[in-house]
């Protein structure tokens, strides 16, 4: 595909994450930090981002999972995971989190599991997602192009 078409494609799935409420303008701010001299910037953060996410997201299966569930340490993992995602723009995750904090707060332990799988989901959406975007840019730049990002 040649460069120009591959960054129709980019920009129009980009608009289209945000169209869909996946990304916020939390994004957008990440992508400006990105430069000549730190060109891989976005890349790294949003693998920090995933590594981190899939740690929290395993620590809250085993918290849940337990006899006696600690909801005080649910909630400071699922306000990690929280935060996480949006300082990445992740609006999504982060919404399903903010209904996940109130069941905590509630000591809902159904409702907390429904929201477990609830932000589960979003989370492997979201990172499909912004796995294809990346794979966009590379195959921009492979192809001679500027990074779009």
């Amino acid at each position: 595909m040649e460069v120009d078409q591959l960054q129709r494609t980019f920009h129009d799935y980009h608009a289209s994450l945000f169209n869909e409420g996946f990304l916020d303008e939390q994004f957008v701010q990440l992508q400006q930090l990105q430069d000549e001299s730190n060109p891989g910037f976005v890349v790294e953060v949003v693998s920090l981002f995933f590594e981190d996410s899939e740690r929290l997201l395993n620590d809250l299966s085993k918290a849940l999972d337990q006899e006696n569930v600690d909801f005080r340490k649910i909630d400071a993992h699922v306000h990690q995971l929280k935060g996480s995602s949006s300082s990445i723009g992740a609006q999504r995750v982060r919404n399903a989190c903010i209904a996940f904090r109130n069941f905590c707060d509630e000591r809902n332990i159904e409702a907390c599991l429904k929201c477990l799988q609830q932000v589960r989901q979003e989370y492997l959406l979201v990172k499909t997602k912004l796995e294809t975007l990346l794979r966009l840019e590379q195959q921009i730049v492979a192809a001679g192009g500027a990074s779009p990002m």
